[in-house]
């Protein structure tokens, strides 16, 4: 149902996602990531490493790794798949948002609601340094 493949959305040294070997129907389950969590306040040790940016919240104390192709889902605003939270389970349970068709990106928001357009964290850099550019064309144009 789903395979990893180049994604044009992806940069830098990674570039993967995740697309639909076949068309899936709004609402079908695409897929049930096992997690492995940790406490919250040993969130400073993964934080030195990649790892940082490929974790999910997971409850109020917690946060968690996902295993299989959890991780590996590709961040749009306007997603195709949303996801939820299986206590019971251990997994983070991924669903179709809307048809999605066979070749297409399967895409989730990473703020976590479907319709939330919330700067994310990995935006920061780039906002500070659009603030920076726009702060010395201003510095430019008053001499």
């Amino acid at each position: 149902m789903i395979e990893i493949k180049h994604s044009q959305l992806s940069s830098g040294e990674f570039t993967r996602g995740v697309f639909a070997t076949r068309d899936i129907a709004k609402g079908e389950l695409i897929h049930e990531a096992p997690v492995v969590a940790y406490e919250n306040e040993d969130h400073e040790h993964i934080e030195k490493t990649i790892l940082a940016d490929y974790v999910f919240e997971y409850g109020a104390n917690h946060t968690a790794i996902l295993l299989g192709y959890g991780s590996l889902l590709n961040h749009s605003y306007t997603p195709n798949a949303t996801y939820e939270i299986s206590f019971d389970k251990h997994t983070f349970d991924f669903y179709a948002y809307t048809d999605i068709k066979a070749g297409e990106e399967v895409l989730i928001n990473y703020n976590g609601e479907e319709d939330c357009t919330d700067p994310l964290w990995f935006m920061d850099d780039y906002v500070a340094s659009d603030e920076d550019e726009s702060e010395s064309e201003s510095e430019s144009e008053k001499a």
